[in-house]
């Protein structure tokens, strides 16, 4: 009877643990990438002169980006219970965890929530009161899952201003000042993005299926995505260059010597293009972030050259 048992007992933890790794797919850890952004008003600020920025403040921006790691995946359980049906059409979402039956809705929402409420509760416990602002991002985030994904350009909108907010949270937790340009930057650069990434969706799609897994699809149309994706990635570079050549910026950080990070910021648009037009990897753009190496070699390099111009 020994044996039985401890079978049956190997059984139950495997399946245990099969759920629990399930479960942890479906929070999308790869996206908590994401929330990089939440470090950029910290980098940036060490270099400030005019601020009192110290090296420990960098526990409190990880604790502010462990928020935004909860609230996300809470979210996007939310999301993918919402999503189910549609996903179930999708050649690739269909193998998500939700949509191939592995976590149950339930439990998705339940553990949503939960993460949710844990993530407000933290950010309560940090200074500067950014749960507000996580509130209000679960708030903007929840009307784009139910309701604002599905109305094109708009869902870009949306989109670009989660980061927008992640960056405004870093700044919040540790008093710093960020300067509107950056602001500008995170924006369109996040904007460049989701565009790259609906041109993938709406050419690797079928007009009616399309429309089943993505309803916003049927209002774009390739070549209005792909001049959307020039202007975009023009403003920028433009956005970029005149933010580290404005007169505010070099007074600020006393060089102007962050113009020499722009040979970066352009190779990594270029770069990013050649994924998208050449080799149709534009549709995970965290993806290509952890994969792609000449990516995250310019990545690096940047990192490097603006922390040894600020410091």
């Amino acid at each position: 009877s020994g044996a039985p048992a401890q079978h049956s007992l190997a059984r139950g933890s495997t399946i245990v643990n099969g759920r629990i790794e399930e479960l942890i797919r479906a929070l999308r850890p790869k996206q908590w990438i994401k929330n990089a952004i939440v470090f950029a008003p910290f980098i940036f600020a060490l270099g400030d002169r005019t601020q009192q920025i110290v090296p420990g403040d960098f526990m409190v921006v990880l604790a502010a980006a462990i928020c935004f790691c909860l609230v996300s995946s809470g979210i996007y359980l939310i999301n993918d219970v919402r999503d189910i049906e549609s996903d179930r059409h999708h050649p690739q979402k269909k193998h998500r965890p939700i949509a191939a039956g592995r976590v149950s809705k339930r439990l998705a929402i339940t553990v949503g929530i939960e993460l949710i409420l844990g993530g407000l509760i933290l950010g309560c416990l940090l200074p500067g009161r950014p749960h507000l602002i996580l509130g209000g991002y679960v708030v903007v985030q929840l009307a784009y899952t139910l309701l604002l994904k599905q109305l094109a350009m708009i869902d870009l909108i949306v989109i670009a201003a989660g980061f927008v907010l992640r960056a405004i949270v870093g700044a919040v937790v540790i008093e710093a000042q960020i300067s509107p340009w950056l602001l500008v930057c995170t924006f369109l650069l996040a904007v460049f993005l989701a565009l790259c990434k609906r041109r993938q969706e709406f050419v690797r799609a079928d007009a009616t299926r399309g429309h089943e897994t993505r309803k916003s699809l049927t209002q774009y149309d390739e070549r209005l995505l792909d001049q959307l994706i020039v202007i975009i990635a023009s403003a920028t570079l433009v956005c970029y260059a005149n933010y580290t050549l404005a007169t505010e910026t070099v007074a600020k950080f006393s060089t102007h010597r962050l113009g020499f990070t722009l040979p970066f910021v352009l190779y990594g648009l270029f770069r990013y293009l050649y994924l998208v037009y050449r080799l149709d990897r534009g549709e995970r753009p965290e993806q290509v972030l952890l994969t792609d190496i000449p990516t995250i070699v310019n990545i690096c390099l940047y990192g490097i050259c603006v922390l040894v111009i600020l410091l």
